[in-house]
C-alpha cells in the first residue's frame, strides 16, 4: 500500500531519504551527526529499511578487509566461516556491537571478520586480490543459504536493518564509531521487499551506494554486469549501481567524472551541442557504456575510501541538495537534512541534473597526483 501525505491525501512519489557527510581534511567524526541528519527526514521512509556506511572507522585494522555479515542461523554462519577459513586468514572476528531498540525486531546473527587474502589461494587461481574478494562475496551471497555480506571493504563498514534509519543507527551504536565519511539512507520500498539484506547501502569492496528513486534499466544493467561476473542477489534495483561503479572505476580505471557521464549520460541532442573534443569524448562514453546507463528517477550517494560522490539522473526527477562548510561537504535529499547539523553553511546549492558533486579526501587526492 502506498504511503499517503497526511495533509492532503496525495501520493508521496519521491520517498526515501539519503544524506552524506565527508570531512575532506580526513578528520574523523562520530555517527551522531549523520543519525540526526537522516532522522529529520523521518517521514520520507516507512520503517522498512535504514542503513549507513562509514569510512575510516577501523584504523587499527586498515590493512584487512572488514567483512560485515548477517546470518539467518548458525548453520549459515558455520558454512561461511568454513569458506572464509579456506580462502582467507582471519585476524579477528566477533559479534557486531548492538543494543536493544524497541522498534528493531528479530535481528539476524550479526558478525564481523577482519581478514586478509590467503596468498597461496591467489597463486593457485591466478587472480588479482580485489577480484578474489569480489568473487568471494558473490560466492557467499549465492551459494550459502541464509548468509549475506553487508560490506567487504578495508577500513569501512555498512550497517543496515529493517527499521527507521535513526533507530538503525542507535541499534548499531554508531555514536561509538568515528569516520571521515558517512552516508545514510531511509527506505520507502515501492516494488521490492523490506528485508534486512535488502536495506541500503549496497556495497562491494569499499564502494557503497544509497539511492532514492527507481532504476528502470535494472534488467539491462544486470545482464551487462553478469558478463563481468557480477551476480545480483538482493532483490532490488539499487544493487546494480554499486557494481557498476566498481566495474567502471576499479576494473576499467575511468575517472569519476567520466564514470558519472556513463551512468547519467546526457541526451544525444545535448551531446550534439557540446564543443569538439568534449563532444567526441562523451559520444564515445555513451556508445561504449550504453548498457551501463541508469534510466529512471534517481539520486544516489557513493561512498568510498577516497571520498564521496552525489549524482542525480539526467532529468533530476529526485531531489538533492549540497552544501559546504570549511572542509566539510554535505549532501542530502532535503535542505533540512543539512541545516539540522550545519545551520550556517558557507554555500548551499541544488546540483544540476546529471552533474556529479565530488568530495575528495586531501590525502587521497595527493596520492593520485603523485601516481600520475
Amino acid at each position: 500500500m502506498l504511503k499517503r501525505d497526511r495533509l492532503n491525501g496525495e501520493k508521496l512519489i519521491s520517498g526515501c531519504s539519503i544524506s552524506g557527510i565527508i570531512n575532506e581534511d580526513g578528520k574523523r567524526m562520530n555517527g551522531e551527526s549523520i543519525i540526526r541528519s537522516i532522522a529529520v527526514m523521518h517521514d520520507r521512509s516507512n520503517g522498512l529499511g535504514g542503513g549507513f556506511a562509514a569510512y575510516g572507522i577501523y584504523p587499527e585494522y586498515a590493512d584487512y578487509y572488514a567483512f560485515h555479515l548477517m546470518f539467518d542461523d548458525l548453520k549459515a554462519k558455520e558454512e561461511t566461516e568454513h569458506y572464509l577459513n579456506r580462502n582467507f586468514v582471519t585476524k579477528l572476528s566477533g559479534e557486531m556491537p548492538t543494543r536493544a531498540v524497541e522498534t528493531i525486531h528479530n535481528p539476524p546473527i550479526l558478525y564481523r571478520y577482519f581478514v586478509r587474502v590467503d596468498k597461496d589461494r591467489l597463486s593457485e587461481m591466478e587472480i588479482e586480490e580485489d577480484d578474489f574478494v569480489v568473487r568471494s562475496v558473490m560466492k557467499i551471497n549465492t551459494s550459502i543459504d541464509g548468509a549475506f555480506v553487508m560490506s567487504s571493504g578495508k577500513n569501512m563498514g555498512a550497517f543496515k536493518a529493517v527499521g527507521y534509519p535513526e533507530d538503525v543507527g542507535r541499534f548499531y551504536r554508531l555514536e561509538e564509531y568515528e569516520g571521515h565519511t558517512w552516508i545514510s539512507h531511509g527506505r520507502f520500498p515501492t516494488n521490492t521487499p523490506g528485508w534486512w539484506a535488502g536495506a541500503h547501502p549496497f556495497t562491494i569492496l569499499d564502494w557503497a551506494i544509497v539511492h532514492n528513486g527507481e532504476i528502470t534499466s535494472y534488467g539491462s544493467n544486470r545482464r551487462y554486469l553478469e558478463m563481468y561476473g557480477y551476480q545480483c542477489t538482493m532483490m532490488t534495483d539499487t544493487e546494480v549501481a554499486a557494481y557498476l561503479f566498481d566495474l567502471l572505476l576499479r576494473k576499467h580505471g575511468l575517472p569519476i567524472e567520466i564514470a558519472c557521464k556513463a551512468l547519467a549520460s546526457p541526451f544525444w541532442s545535448e551531446i550534439d551541442r557540446l564543443p569538439g573534443k568534449e563532444k567526441e569524448l562523451i559520444k564515445a562514453v555513451r556508445q561504449i557504456y550504453g548498457s551501463a546507463l541508469l534510466n529512471g528517477p534517481f539520486s544516489i550517494l557513493l561512498g568510498f575510501n577516497g571520498g564521496m560522490v552525489g549524482l542525480n539522473d539526467r532529468i533530476k526527477l529526485r531531489p538533492m541538495v549540497a552544501a559546504r562548510k570549511g572542509s566539510l561537504l554535505y549532501m542530502s535529499s532535503e535542505e533540512c537534512g543539512i541545516r539540522e547539523i550545519c545551520p550556517h553553511p558557507d554555500i548551499i546549492w541544488a546540483p544540476k541534473a546529471g552533474e556529479p558533486v565530488i568530495g575528495r579526501l586531501k590525502e587521497a587526492e595527493a596520492e593520485t597526483k603523485v601516481a600520475v
